[in-house]
Formats: structure tokens, C-alpha cells, sequence
């Protein structure tokens, strides 16, 4: 694991991606790798991917090198420590721990083995000494801290031993977290007279759920239209930890005939039919068996995610929705399910204003490309170590243990593009919709005071004037026979003239 002649060959793993190659282990690649070379330290991102470039005085010359190397510079990956420990000498490692026993490196190695393999080592408890954090808060996003004495750690990971992805602290997201979103948000709620507010509020919820159901091609009916809009109004009070509770959301969000009483307990997948009939699996989701271990477990996290220990919102909320929708406990509704969570754990944690939402499915629908790329990010990162069969009916089986490759995922990227949905959203649909209203209503105003005219009708002369850039289209001028021209002229002048006194004061997005 890490010696003096293997660091005189140039470039060279080091760190979790040597051991993975030493081990050979079937694990995905963490998001970043590093290796020796022969330059100087270096960074290289490309693709969502980190290569770390370090000088041959930090290749590793002891056992276990790699380990503590891994430990002290590289972001923690759970799935790939897991793997570690199954496939080393305990004793080996037991007898390290014993040689540096209150040493950073060697703590962490020990919890982790513990947490992870669920086994005690054989190594007395840590004098006592100060904690030290798990995860190093310059390079994860972390979650509350959970004191354990035996090593003299801070647990602060997002999730559990048992379920836990993991967000890198990126420059993306350090800069959306430095944005003030939530407080453009208020200031945008705040300076918005009620009446339009209630409007633009039942507009935003309408929005969201459509949006919601548009991304699977779907168009919901009047009654399931509404049935979603009062569970996304309700979403703050929703228990996300609760069995009983998603079954009836699930309930209330699919056709009738779709609705289920428990997890599924069937093998689904994600996959495109092709023109000789065959099936081009994109995702391959969890074992039914695994379903409802992993749901107890991803519910363990959202309770952990939920303590006023400073974990960001978004960040949580991505962490908790994208992981269900990857488990997909349901055979119907995960996508929706999965979407309202957003709001949930944004809602719970005061990220949106009160009362208010950010319909992100939106954003989402908008860009399907992006949507599609974040989804495809964890799928493809583990469809190799996934072995299935389908029959003739398209029935699958999947024939080999798969629960490890859903529980420690790299949430970074999903974490990034939720936050540049929510950014979008409070720009162009929380911000311009309320924009709207204010300018729509003064227009009418303007209006009413030309001609003294039913409101309806005022409404859509208002509409098809705004829609044609400030003019009333000469197809549509014989709807309005009973109104002079000159009356029509000075609606024009005035209706646009509202307008763009509003695109005057509308504050540009980085003020």
C-alpha cells in the first residue's frame, strides 16, 4: 500500500485511485484522482472532474501511505473506504492505529472502518485529547456534528453510516451560497403589494406543478392539478421520515389505478425503447429487497439533515431529493416526489419565503438537456458494476449485491445545478412574475381611465397590446369595433408607456 521503489515511476495514482487499482476494486471513480508527477503541484478540472497533480516528495513511502495520503488530501468517498476495508488486513490496520492511537489520520481511518463495516477493531478508546472533524470543512460541505468519544471525532457527515452522499466544497458553489439569494428573495416578497402577491403565488404553485408533470410528458388533469398544488402548499408540514406519509403523497399525485400501498416490489429501471424493440437501459434502480433498508436509512438522513446546525439548504435539499429519486421506491410518481422534496427541505429549513415557492421544475423543464446530464451523472457512474438480465417480456433481474452503489454518492453536481435552478427561478419567474402583475395592473389602470370598459375586456385588449410590443395587431383591432382609433392610439402610447417605465427601474441581475 505505498512504497519507496513503486514513487520512482512518474506519473503515478496515488491516494484512493492507487489502492482501487492495488485492490482492484469494483467501485465508480471518485470525482477526484490524484498522482505523482515528476512537475510541480497542479490542478486540472474538466467535466465535473478534479485531477490533483503532486510532486514526487509527497509520494507515499510506508504502509499505508496511500491511506493516509487519501485521508489528509482528498475528498472522502464512503463507497470506495467501504471497499478498502473489506479487502485489507484488519490486524495491518489495527496495528497502525495502535502506532500513531490520537494521530488525525489514523483516527479517521479508524471511525470510518467502524461506521462503515459496522465491526469494532481491537483498539482501546482515544486518551482523552481534542476532536477533530471527520470531513475537512475546506474541502465538503459537511452536517451536523455528532461527538464520539471513542475517537475523539466529529461526525459530520450530511447522512450516516448506513446512507451518506457527499457534497465538495467547489467554487460554484461557495459563490451561489455568497449570492444572498434568500434575502433577494424577501426583498423581491416584501416590496410587493399583497393582492399581487396572492396572485403571482397561485400563478408560482400552478407553474411548479405543471412544470412538474411536463417534464414526463404528462399533462395533468383540472383534479390532479389541484391535488398537487395543495400538497406543494402543505409541503412545510410534510414528515419526510414518515412510511405512511409518502404512500399517501404518492396516493394523491397518480392516476388512482397507479396507486401502491407499500415500496415497490418489483425491479424498474430507466430505459429507451429502440426500433427493433429492444430496451437501451439508461439506470438500473435498487433491488426491490434493498428498497426499504435504504429508505430507513435515507430517512435517517433527512432527520439528521434537518438539525439547526447551519447545513445549506440547497445543498440539503439536493442531497434529499435526488437521493430518492435515485432509490425510486415507487413504480409511479418518484419524478414528482422527487421535485416536491425540493421544496420541502427549502421550506423547512426557511430558504423560501413563507408561503411562497420556486417552481424549479420550471428551470428544469426549460433546459430538459441539463435536467437529463445531472440525472445521467450518477447512472452512468455505476451502470458498469451492475450485472442484469432481461427476459422477452422486458422483466429484469439483477443478479448481483447492489444497495453500496445508492447509499454514498458524489452529490456535488446535482448540488450545483439546483442551486442555478433556484438562482433562475427567483430571477425570471419569482422576480418577473410579480413584475408583471404590478406592470399589468397599471396598464389596466391606464386603460379603464381612456375608456370605461368591463374589466375582462380591459384585461385582454391590455394582453394582446403587451403581447405585439405596444401595438393592438390589425387582425385583432375588429374585436374591438366599438373604440375609436384615436381612443386605441392613446391605449397604445399608454399601456407601453407603463411598460417601459418598468424595464427602466427593474434592477439588473448582478445589482
Amino acid at each position: 500500500m505505498g512504497d519507496e521503489n513503486s514513487a520512482r515511476f512518474f506519473p503515478r495514482s496515488v491516494g484512493l485511485c492507487r489502492l482501487i487499482e492495488e485492490l482492484q476494486l469494483q467501485v465508480p471513480l471518485p470525482a477526484t484522482r490524484s498522482e505523482i508527477v515528476a512537475g510541480a503541484r497542479k490542478t486540472v478540472a474538466a467535466d465535473g472532474r478534479i485531477l490533483e497533480q503532486y510532486p514526487r516528495n509527497y509520494a507515499p513511502k510506508e504502509p499505508f501511505g496511500d491511506l493516509r495520503f487519501a485521508l489528509r488530501y482528498e475528498p472522502v468517498a464512503l463507497d470506495v473506504y467501504l471497499a478498502i476495508f473489506q479487502s485489507i488486513d484488519t490486524h495491518q490496520l489495527e496495528e497502525w492505529i495502535r502506532s500513531e492511537p490520537t494521530g488525525i489520520f489514523t483516527r479517521r481511518a479508524w471511525y470510518l472502518y467502524e461506521l462503515l463495516m459496522e465491526k469494532q477493531l481491537d483498539v482501546p478508546d482515544v486518551i482523552p485529547s481534542g476532536y477533530i472533524d471527520l470531513l475537512d470543512p475546506k474541502i465538503h460541505l459537511t452536517g451536523p456534528r455528532l461527538l464520539v468519544r471513542r475517537q475523539r471525532i466529529n461526525d459530520n457527515l450530511l447522512g450516516t453510516g448506513k446512507y451518506s452522499p457527499l457534497v465538495r466544497r467547489t467554487d460554484a458553489l461557495t459563490s451561489f451560497m455568497d449570492k444572498g439569494l434568500v434575502e433577494e428573495a424577501n426583498a423581491i416578497v416584501k416590496s410587493c403589494d399583497p393582492a399581487i402577491l396572492a396572485r403571482a403565488v397561485h400563478y408560482l404553485f400552478t407553474k411548479e406543478t405543471k412544470s412538474s408533470f411536463a417534464i414526463e410528458g404528462e399533462e395533468p388533469s383540472k383534479d390532479r392539478t389541484e391535488r398537487f398544488v395543495a400538497a406543494l402548499m402543505k409541503t412545510s408540514g410534510f414528515d419526510a421520515t414518515s412510511k405512511d406519509a409518502f404512500i399517501q403523497l404518492q396516493n394523491s399525485i397518480v392516476d388512482p389505478r397507479y396507486a401502491q400501498k407499500n415500496w415497490r416490489t418489483a425491479q424498474n429501471f430507466v430505459s429507451q425503447t429502440l426500433p427493433d424493440y429492444s430496451e437501451d437501459v439508461h439506470f438500473v434502480c435498487p433491488k426491490p429487497e434493498d428498497v426499504p433498508g435504504l429508505m430507513d436509512s435515507w430517512m435517517e438522513m433527512v432527520s439528521r439533515l434537518k438539525l439547526p446546525e447551519g447545513v445549506d439548504p440547497v445543498v440539503a435539499a439536493a442531497v434529499a431529493a435526488f437521493g430518492f429519486v435515485f432509490l425510486h421506491p415507487f413504480d409511479d410518481g418518484n419524478g414528482r416526489i422527487h421535485r416536491f422534496l425540493v421544496h420541502h427541505i427549502l421550506s423547512k429549513l426557511g430558504f423560501t419565503p413563507q408561503g411562497i415557492l420556486f417552481p424549479v421544475s420550471a428551470a428544469m423543464l426549460r433546459d430538459r438537456l441539463a435536467y437529463d446530464q445531472v440525472l445521467e451523472g450518477f447512472s452512468g457512474s455505476i451502470m458498469t458494476f451492475i450485472q442484469y438480465d432481461l427476459d422477452l417480456e422486458h422483466g429484469m433481474t439483477v443478479k448481483n449485491d447492489t444497495a453500496q452503489l445508492y447509499r454514498y454518492f458524489d452529490a456535488t453536481a446535482q448540488a450545483e445545478y439546483l442551486y442555478r435552478c433556484i438562482e433562475e427561478t427567483i430571477h425570471r419567474d419569482l422576480r418577473d412574475e410579480i413584475s408583471f402583475l404590478a406592470v399589468f395592473d397599471a396598464a389596466l389602470r391606464a386603460t379603464l381611465n381612456i375608456v370605461d370598459m368591463p374589466n375582462r375586456r380591459a384585461a385582454l385588449l391590455v394582453r394582446l397590446i403587451l403581447q405585439n410590443k405596444g401595438k393592438l395587431s390589425k387582425g385583432k383591432r375588429t374585436s374591438f369595433a366599438e373604440i375609436t382609433d384615436q381612443e386605441v392610439d392613446r391605449i397604445e402610447t399608454a399601456v407601453w408607456g407603463v411598460w417601459q417605465e418598468s424595464q427602466q427601474e427593474q434592477p439588473s441581475e448582478n445589482s
